[in-house]
C-alpha cells in the first residue's frame, strides 16, 4: 500500500503538467492560426489591390487579360458593374458576383462564400460611377489551415503522451524523498510512541502492585527503586527527543570556538570511571602530542564523544576492552572509539544512524536515540564518519574533521 502513495501523486503531477500543457499548446496553435491566416488575407487583400491598380480605366468594356500577377499565385477574377448595377465579368470562368456585394457603401475587403468556396473580394469605383470588383480564391488559404490543423492533431498525442510519461517519471523520483521522509516520519512516532510507552507501563504496574497489598519497608524500597530506574530512563528519551527536535527545527548554531579533542576525550574518560569499574571493561586512551583543535560547539562535541563511549562500553564484553584514540594528519583531527563486542553487520551500517533503529541481537537498553544525535552533531560540525571493524573483532566508530587554518595553530 505505501508503494502506491507515491504512484498516485506521481498520476496526478503527470495528469496536471498534460493538462497545462494542453491548453498551452492550444493556445499557442489557435495563435499560429490566427496569424497565419491574417497573414495570408494580408496577402491576398495586397495582391487585389495591386490588380485593381494595373487593370484598364473604369470607361472601358475590354475584358482584362488573365496573368496580372505571379504564376504561382491564386487566379484573380473580375468584374464590372455599371451604375445601374450591371454586372459584366471581365475574366473567363469567373463565379457569379454575389448579389449582396452589390449594394453601395459595403466594406471592403471582405469574405463572401460562393458556391461552398471562400472569395476574399476587392473593389474600386470608377469616375462615370462604375465599378470593377476583383475576387481570389482563398482556398489556398483554407488548405494552409487544414494542414496546420492536421499536424497539430497528429504532434499532440505524441507530445501529450512524452509529457505525461515524463512528468511521470520525473513525479516518481521527486516523490520519492517525501515518501521516504513521510515513512520515517510515522516511523518515528511509532517508535517514540513505543518506547515512551514502555517506561510509563512499567512505572504504572509497579505503583498499581505496591498499592494494592502491605508491603515491608524492603519491598517498598525495591518498588520505588524500579520506578526510579524507570524514570530517569523515560527522562533520557526525553531529554534526547527534545535535543532532535531543536536539531530539526534548525536554531542559530551554538557559538563555535577551538576545541581540542584529546582535552574532551580525557574529560569523558574520567566521567566514565565509574561506569567502566562496574562493568569490568578496561579503557585504552592514546592521545596525541600535536594540537588537536577543530572549530565546534564545545557543548556538542562533548555530547558527541559522551554518546561513542557509552555506546562502546555497553556493547564491549564483560570483562571487555575500550580503546579511544585522537590521532593528527596533516589537514585532519580523527577520533576513534572501538570495543570487542559483536560488532556492525555490513547489512546494518546504512541505517545506523537512524532514529529508534537499533542492530539485531544488540545488547544495552538504549532507545536507539544516541547515534542519531551522534550524527545530527557530525554533519553540523563538518564531520566524516568511518564504521569498521576493530582491532579485536568489535565495532570501530572514527570521526574526521578538517583543522582549522588559523595563525595560532602548530603542526
Amino acid at each position: 500500500m505505501k508503494a502506491g502513495v507515491p504512484l498516485r501523486s506521481a498520476l496526478r503531477v503527470a495528469t496536471a503538467a498534460t493538462v497545462a500543457l494542453a491548453v498551452i499548446y492550444v493556445v499557442v496553435v489557435v495563435g499560429i492560426l490566427t496569424l497565419v491566416s491574417g497573414r495570408l488575407l494580408n496577402e491576398a487583400d495586397g495582391r487585389l489591390d495591386e490588380q485593381l491598380l494595373r487593370s484598364p480605366s473604369a470607361g472601358t468594356s475590354t475584358a482584362l487579360p488573365g496573368g496580372l500577377g505571379d504564376a504561382d499565385d491564386a487566379p484573380v477574377y473580375f468584374w464590372r458593374v455599371s451604375s445601374g448595377n450591371v454586372v459584366t465579368s471581365q475574366s473567363p470562368g469567373a463565379p457569379g458576383l454575389p448579389p449582396q456585394l452589390l449594394a453601395r457603401g459595403g466594406r471592403f475587403p471582405r469574405t463572401v462564400t460562393v458556391s461552398h468556396s471562400s472569395f476574399r473580394f476587392d473593389a474600386v469605383a470608377s469616375s462615370d460611377g462604375s465599378r470593377l470588383f476583383a475576387a481570389e480564391s482563398l482556398a489556398e488559404a483554407g488548405h494552409v489551415r487544414s494542414l496546420l490543423i492536421a499536424s497539430a492533431l497528429v504532434v499532440s498525442p505524441v507530445l501529450f503522451a512524452g509529457v505525461f510519461v515524463s512528468a511521470f517519471i520525473i513525479g516518481r523520483q521527486a516523490s520519492k524523498p517525501v515518501e521516504v521522509a513521510s515513512r520515517r516520519q510515522r516511523e518515528f512516532t511509532a517508535d517514540a510512541s513505543h518506547e515512551l510507552r514502555t517506561p510509563l507501563t512499567v512505572i504504572q504496574a509497579e505503583v498499581g502492585l505496591a498499592l494494592a497489598a502491605t508491603r515491608t519497608a524492603d519491598g517498598y524500597r525495591d518498588a520505588l527503586q524500579r520506578v526510579s530506574d524507570e524514570s530517569q530512563r523515560l527522562r533520557r528519551i526525553v531529554d534526547d527527543l527534545l535535543w532532535l527536535a531543536r536539531f530539526d527545527a534548525e536554531p542559530p548554531p551554538p557559538q563555535t570556538e577551538l576545541v581540542d579533542v584529546a582535552t574532551m576525550a580525557q574529560v569523558c574518560a574520567d566521567r566514565f570511571a565509574p561506569i567502566l569499574v562496574s562493568r569490568s571493561v578496561e579503557l585504552e586512551v592514546d592521545g596525541s602530542d600535536r594540537s588537536t583543535q577543530i572549530a565546534a560547539a564545545p557543548e556538542w562535541i562533548d555530547r558527541l564523544v559522551g554518546v561513542l563511549l557509552d555506546n562502546a562500553i555497553r556493547h564491549a564484553r564483560s570483562p571487555g576492552w575500550v580503546m579511544m584514540a585522537v590521532d593528527v594528519s596533516a589537514n585532519e583531527v580523527t577520533l576513534t572509539i572501538a570495543d570487542d563486542g559483536d560488532g556492525i553487520p555490513v547489512a546494518e551500517r546504512g541505517r545506523l544512524f537512524d532514529r529508534f533503529h537499533r542492530i539485531d541481537n544488540a545488547t544495552g537498553q538504549g532507545a536507539g536515540l544516541g547515534l542519531a544525535i551522534a550524527d545530527a552533531v557530525v554533519r553540523t560540525t563538518h564531520g566524516r564518519w568511518t564504521v569498521d571493524d576493530s582491532a579485536r573483532g568489535g565495532a570501530s566508530m572514527s570521526v574526521s574533521w578538517p583543522r582549522p587554518r588559523h595563525r595560532g595553530s602548530s603542526s
